[in-house]
């Protein structure tokens, strides 16, 4: 980072934490948010923008490649007067870092002159023509959409040191886009009566990168196609370089017919959940009791100062007060056995997990009940506790579908047709991946700060999309143009400008 921004970063961190410190200031005799008259002009020469991190985004995009990716892989438009394929992808995803919602919010960024001069641009599409572009995408077209973002990851992963290399995560899930529109082709009935789309996510648990995403109707069960697309994710993972790839999945991914195929592949492994079957069940119950070890979770996160008291449970002693039946966990055993599905030629390990429940009603102890949770695997050099960990750990997809559905606002279908909300649901879930790829291409630096830039680095990826979106990309920005040079100046100090510039610099090299 040059030294003055050393020096003005140090200067705003000073002067807010003098601001803040609640010691300075006394008692004041007014509320701190107190009315005060504000008077409002128009700015006649100085030009300004409120999303001034876009402009890093859109120089990392050419950094990786991404636009002549695009181009060179999609061809949905016979002419181009005047945009190109990436114009129309890129206008989408940039609609989402910039906090739009729908289609209609591109409008925002088309009628923003500084916006536009930021982007280098002199004009982007209109919602409108945005709208057309998704109905002219087929299948196949979607697919080398998908193709086009695999050769710029597979760049963006190229970069990484050795260790990002050591092991693959891939989860897989779906989830229901819910549509009120009466005549959208492909929509269908859900499992619990909405109308809507069924698309599926294939995930990255590394960096939390959306690796394919299928739209599907409604109707149609969570696993449907899934093998394919883990097979697909599972040979990119391998030729970029991973040497260990892990298919992890609920018990609806639990293909059977699938695992002998994927057990032969060297490097590959998976954890799947399994359903509670009557000899299963049975199995479980046999295992003598030295078999069983006690399954000790570890701690969510460690205490960085004191232990503090733990507050009362409200709802606790409303569920007591009124006397409803409750279940409580009372601990957790884990065991093993070989087990040798229907559709399997072999056997795998079936790792069981017994939990003892007390079932309470009020104050008053009904009696005790056990419940079995299974996982079926290939890995035969981790602990059985090992595996039901990361077997957990696969809910983190819950919250990246989350994100995509609240925070990107990705999984949508503001078109017509099946294809022609998939291509939207891709274009706009970009956003998410250039999210990760932020981080990613944050520099791996030696010396004294080396843990905390790796820190730094860990904790981009695991943010949330609109705490992203506030660090990086809504930063107020003053637009100056002198000769043929665009240069962003930033207004507004917060704390993790640092970051910000560590990346910047990054890409001036």
């Amino acid at each position: 980072m040059k030294t003055i921004f050393q020096r003005w970063f140090r200067k705003h961190k000073t002067r807010l934490e003098r601001r803040l410190n609640k010691r300075t200031g006394g008692s004041p005799a007014r509320p701190v948010l107190s009315d005060h008259t504000l008077h409002y002009e128009v700015a006649d020469k100085t030009r300004a923008i409120p999303c001034g991190g876009l402009g890093l985004v859109h120089q990392l995009v050419g950094r990786i490649g991404l636009v002549g990716d695009i181009d060179d892989t999609v061809h949905v438009l016979k002419t181009h007067l005047p945009y190109h394929e990436s114009d129309h992808v890129l206008t989408l995803a940039y609609n989402a870092l910039c906090g739009g919602t729908c289609l209609q919010d591109i409008d925002r960024l088309r009628n923003d002159a500084t916006v536009l001069d930021a982007l280098g641009a002199t004009r982007i599409p209109d919602p409108t023509t945005a709208g057309d572009f998704c109905r002219r995408f087929h299948e196949k077209d979607v697919r080398a959409l998908l193709e086009a973002f695999d050769r710029t990851r597979r760049r963006i992963w190229a970069e990484q040191p050795d260790a990002f290399f050591e092991l693959a995560v891939i989860d897989a899930d779906g989830t229901i886009v819910e549509t009120a529109g009466r005549s959208k082709q492909g929509q269908d009935i859900t499992y619990d009566g909405r109308w809507g789309y069924h698309p599926l996510i294939v995930s990255l648990a590394n960096t939390g990168e959306v690796l394919s995403l299928v739209n599907r109707p409604g109707n149609r069960p969570s696993h449907e196609g899934a093998a394919g697309e883990r097979t697909r994710a599972a040979t990119q993972c391998l030729e970029a370089g991973f040497r260990r790839v892990l298919f992890r999945g609920d018990t609806d991914f639990s293909q059977t017919e699938c695992l002998d195929g994927w057990n032969a592949i060297a490097d590959l492994r998976f954890v799947f959940g399994y359903d509670a079957k009557p000899n299963l069940v049975a199995r479980a119950e046999e295992r003598p009791a030295a078999a069983w070890q006690r399954l000790t979770r570890p701690a969510r996160y460690a205490v960085a100062t004191a232990t503090r008291q733990k507050p009362s449970d409200v709802r606790d002693g409303i569920v007591r007060d009124r006397e409803y039946e409750t279940l409580r966990l009372q601990s957790e055993d884990v065991a093993e056995f070989a087990y040798r599905p229907t559709a399997c030629a072999r056997e795998y390990r079936m790792v069981v997990v017994r939990k003892n429940i007390a079932r309470t009603k009020g104050q008053r102890a009904l009696f005790d009940e056990t419940r079995y949770f299974f996982d079926l695997t290939n890995e035969r050099e981790w602990t059985p506790a090992e595996i039901v960990f990361s077997a957990n750990d696969r809910c983190h997809q819950e919250n990246l579908i989350a994100q995509l559905k609240g925070g990107v606002r990705a999984l949508a279908a503001p078109r017509d047709t099946l294809a022609s909300n998939w291509a939207y649901m891709v274009m706009t879930a970009l956003a998410w991946s250039l999210k990760a790829w932020w981080a990613l291409m944050l520099p791996d630096t030696t010396g004294r700060w080396q843990d905390r830039h790796r820190d730094e680095k860990r904790q981009v990826l695991g943010w949330e999309f609109r705490t992203f979106v506030t660090a990086f990309v809504s930063l107020p920005c003053q637009v100056v143009t002198p000769g043929r040079r665009r240069i962003l100046r930033v207004l507004s100090w917060n704390p993790h400008l640092a970051i910000f510039f560590r990346l910047v610099d990054r890409l001036r090299r």
